[in-house]
């Protein structure tokens, strides 16, 4: 890729006001003999006469010019994180200005940054990697880390079908949400977008918007529910309410459900935990049928996989 900046016209201009008469020709002398600019002359001398050379003289100097502040890192230079390239076109010089491997690294890095939608997650869970995992011999822990490469590596061999995802379920702080952020991660190297969200803390963020915008709840829902690749962290951590339970988790695992997108979770209940967790509402109701009704579509979209391990957080 190759960025064009500026038509040299204004630099011409600059050129010929600055430089007294006197200082041309050794001005001119030391442009030719830069080295670069002997071979790109030698290269194309069938093509260029003198007379379009002299012509283009502004487009030598202003390559030679910004070539050096490029090399010394001058915070003059035009057009920082792209390098600038003597080229010939259309019987014409031209410098253009082409973007380092640094750049292109960064610019790649970012885009897989942006493929990952994190809500309320820390900052070493959205920067996490297969191989950064803390690797022990638990064959639980080895059986789980087995199961996310697994799954990473089917469904980007196939997408489109149906793939059963993990639910994690283990210990505090073992590093459940870094495994599924090691997967998110993975996943969007490999083009695909993952939302990272902490059910307790998005649950807190509807509510205190519950009375102010009912919109901005259905947008904020529906975000979530149609993600490409939904990872719910910590579920079963939240207060139990028949809003929190039948309107918001209900709703986005049906969605998910039905269109069969990819679904996992974390928790430090394991499915038998977690209805439980869901029978009984914040004023003591005991529902146990709209437990069951949200564990059917979370056991369809999800296995469980125990993860365990030591407690990362406090190792004493």
């Amino acid at each position: 890729m190759i960025e064009y900046i500026g038509n040299g016209r204004g630099l011409k201009a600059l050129f010929d006001k600055r430089i007294e008469k006197k200082n041309l020709e050794k001005i001119h002398k030391r442009i030719l003999s830069d080295k670069e600019i002997k071979n790109f002359l030698k290269k194309h001398q069938s093509e260029m006469t003198d007379t379009e050379v002299n012509r283009n003289f502004a487009k030598l100097y202003e390559y030679v010019s910004e070539k050096h502040k490029f090399l010394v890192q001058d915070k003059a230079y035009v057009a920082p994180g792209y390098e600038p390239k003597l080229i010939f076109h259309n019987h014409s010089l031209d410098v253009a200005y082409e973007p380092t491997a640094s750049l292109l690294a960064k610019q790649k890095e970012e885009e897989i940054k942006a493929r990952i939608h994190a809500m309320n997650m820390p900052k070493d869970v959205r920067s996490a990697s297969f191989k950064t995992i803390t690797l022990t011999r638990d064959s639980h822990r080895v059986s789980a880390i087995k199961k996310a490469k697994g799954f990473v590596e089917a469904f980007i061999a196939d997408p489109l079908k149906r793939h059963k995802s993990l639910y994690l379920y283990g210990d505090f702080g073992i590093g459940k949400s870094f495994l599924m952020g090691a997967m998110a991660n993975e996943l969007a190297i490999k083009g695909f977008v993952t939302t990272l969200l902490h059910f307790p803390s998005f649950l807190a963020e509807l509510r205190s918007i519950m009375n102010s915008d009912s919109n901005e709840i259905g947008h904020k829902i529906n975000a979530v529910k149609t993600s490409e690749i939904l990872i719910i962290d910590d579920i079963g951590a939240e207060s139990v309410t028949s809003w929190s339970r039948d309107d918001v988790l209900l709703g986005i695992v049906q969605y998910r459900m039905q269109e069969q997108l990819p679904t996992m979770f974390t928790s430090n209940r394991d499915f038998k935990g977690l209805e439980e967790h869901l029978c009984f509402d914040n004023k003591g109701n005991d529902e146990p049928m709209q437990a069951k009704r949200v564990m059917e579509r979370i056991k369809y979209l999800s296995e469980e996989v125990l993860y365990a391990g030591d407690n990362a957080r406090n190792p004493l």
